[in-house]
């Protein structure tokens, strides 16, 4: 081997031992906060910590993006993204060790420092939330120490020639035998941390698991039961989006990485802020209430021209406006914020809680206690906003006060105060690109305008006239309906079009406008594939 050659060999290995040693250290690092985090909190583990941070911090042009692109799918790309950027940080610790240790570790305690900031500001374990990231970086610190030690070549007595002078190490350079005791270190530090974090993981598993608690549970039967549902409230079309959503389809879209996991046991809502007698509610004092049953569609605002991020189900809950004139709110107030167990804060205009709709403080989703996704043990339900402004999941406080004292966590963003629900209609059947023969071909779908309800769907083919479809017959102004028609298609490449009218006969624009910041507008359309 060339001089050439064995410099750039030595370089190369040098690299990939130090990256390989600033891997494994911080994966050493990464295990032990995930088994700290078993005691203080799921919320509280290292990479969680710090992907809570990343969202609190990521503009609103970026959140719209990930949740356009990926949905509910965000969060595992975002924590891919935060482990990429964090093994990158690792290998190049590693590297900078090689030839000085504390530089190596200063950049690690940087690493553990960041998530012990997002921690503490995110997560909802107080000063404990810290200690999973503490834990990290005295592990990954001491990790890393231990292996670059054994990069550096023994001295041989009295000869301290053998030793770089400038404090680096010879990786790769020194006897088989040191350099099989750093392989085995390795793998031995690298066993161990995946091991520490499994362990970490199955114990948060098990600690904060509420399937015991939410099984529990047997919800009442309701004080009122939710209206008779119409004979045709639904038709039987393949494809189209069944009336009543499954709970396990419901969507979900917000910005927990890690699903809050409250034991109703331990749950309590409290009543604050401007009102004549603060409360206080417990779980089981909530169901010993006079409940009711309503069936009622929610909207997230993300939601695109015909977009998934919409679902029906029959819920549950105590009337919320019942629960605010007992705690008696004052003349002024115009915002009740609602806090989430994970910190959460959403702000919803004060009026429609009490205006009489059927805004509820849920317990119960398809006759069966909330799932933890989706709430679990308690949630707000505003009928006619979106979720943004209304749906809080997880609740734990509601503070009665004013638009112009408080902004919540989307408000803040510039996102609209009163998140009024617009008129929307999607196809369902058939499918974009689907492949049709010439003829007669169903087309059907959904379509919502919550609190206002449907009057008219129009469907055509290529700009045409357009033509009434067939309704299901309302089962009240807060839920949505299904559509269908029949259209004929020639051969090409037809683009059907929706529109939808409202209670009062107002037809939704054909102008596309994107979410931000009070919802998109626009009329859906698929375009098939139609064959002789």
């Amino acid at each position: 081997m060339n001089t050439i050659a064995a410099t750039t060999w030595r370089r190369t290995t040098r690299i990939a031992v130090g990256a390989g040693i600033g891997l494994v250290a911080t994966a050493a690092g990464l295990g032990v906060g995930e088994l700290v985090a078993a005691a203080t909190g799921p919320d509280t583990s290292p990479v969680v910590a710090v992907g809570s941070g990343v969202i609190a911090l990521t503009p609103r042009v970026l959140q719209e993006f990930a949740v356009s692109t990926f949905g509910s799918g965000h969060r595992p790309v975002l924590i891919a993204g935060v482990v990429t950027i964090l093994a990158i940080a690792a290998a190049a610790a590693g590297y900078m060790a090689l030839r000085r240790l504390a530089a190596g570790a200063v950049l690690l305690v940087a690493l553990a420092g960041i998530s012990m900031v997002a921690a503490a500001a995110t997560a909802q374990g107080g000063a404990t939330a810290v200690l999973p990231a503490s834990a990290a970086a005295v592990t990954s610190v001491a990790a890393l120490a231990g292996l670059i030690r054994l990069t550096r070549p023994r001295r041989s007595a009295g000869d301290p020639s053998t030793a770089p002078q400038d404090g680096s190490s010879a990786a790769g350079d020194h006897h088989p035998l040191r350099r099989r005791t750093l392989l085995l270190a390795g793998a031995g530090t690298a066993g161990a941390a995946v091991a520490a974090g499994l362990g970490g993981r199955m114990l948060q598993a098990r600690l904060y698991d509420v399937a015991n608690s939410r099984a529990a549970i047997s919800l009442p039967q309701p004080a009122s039961a939710a209206p008779a549902l119409p004979a045709e409230h639904r038709f039987t079309v393949d494809g189209l989006s069944p009336f009543f959503t499954p709970a396990r389809d419901f969507y979900r879209v917000d910005t927990a990485l890690v699903i809050p996991q409250v034991p109703a046991q331990q749950w309590s809502l409290r009543i604050v802020g401007s009102v004549d007698r603060p409360l206080e509610i417990t779980f089981d004092e909530l169901l010993e209430r006079e409940l009711v049953e309503r069936d009622l569609t929610l909207s997230c605002v993300s939601n695109e021209v015909g977009g998934p991020y919409v679902s029906t189900g029959r819920w549950l809950g105590f009337p919320l406006d019942r629960l605010l004139r007992q705690a008696g709110p004052h003349r002024g107030a115009d915002q009740l914020l609602s806090r989430s167990q994970d910190g959460m804060t959403i702000g919803t205009p004060l009026e429609t809680v009490l205006d009489g709709r059927d805004a509820l403080l849920a317990v119960g989703l398809n006759g069966e206690p909330l799932p933890a996704r989706n709430g679990f043990p308690a949630r707000m339900i505003v009928p006619g906003l979106y979720g943004y402004t209304s749906a809080t999941k997880w609740v734990v406080e509601l503070d009665v006060t004013r638009f112009d004292e408080v902004d919540a966590y989307w408000t803040e963003r510039d996102w609209d105060t009163t998140g009024k629900v617009k008129t929307a209609s999607r196809i369902d059947v058939p499918r974009p690109l689907e492949s049709l023969g010439q003829g007669e071909v169903t087309v059907a779908g959904v379509a919502w305008a919550q609190h206002r309800g449907i009057s008219t769907v129009q469907v055509r083919v290529d700009g045409g006239d357009w033509q009434e479809a067939e309704l299901s017959e309302p089962v009240s102004d807060d839920t949505w309906r299904q559509w269908r028609t029949t259209v004929r298609v020639t051969p090409g490449s037809p683009r059907i079009e929706v529109r939808a009218a409202d209670g009062a006969g107002d037809f939704q624009p054909q102008e596309r406008v994107d979410p931000f910041p009070d919802g998109a507008t626009g009329w859906h359309s698929v375009a098939v594939t139609v064959t002789e």
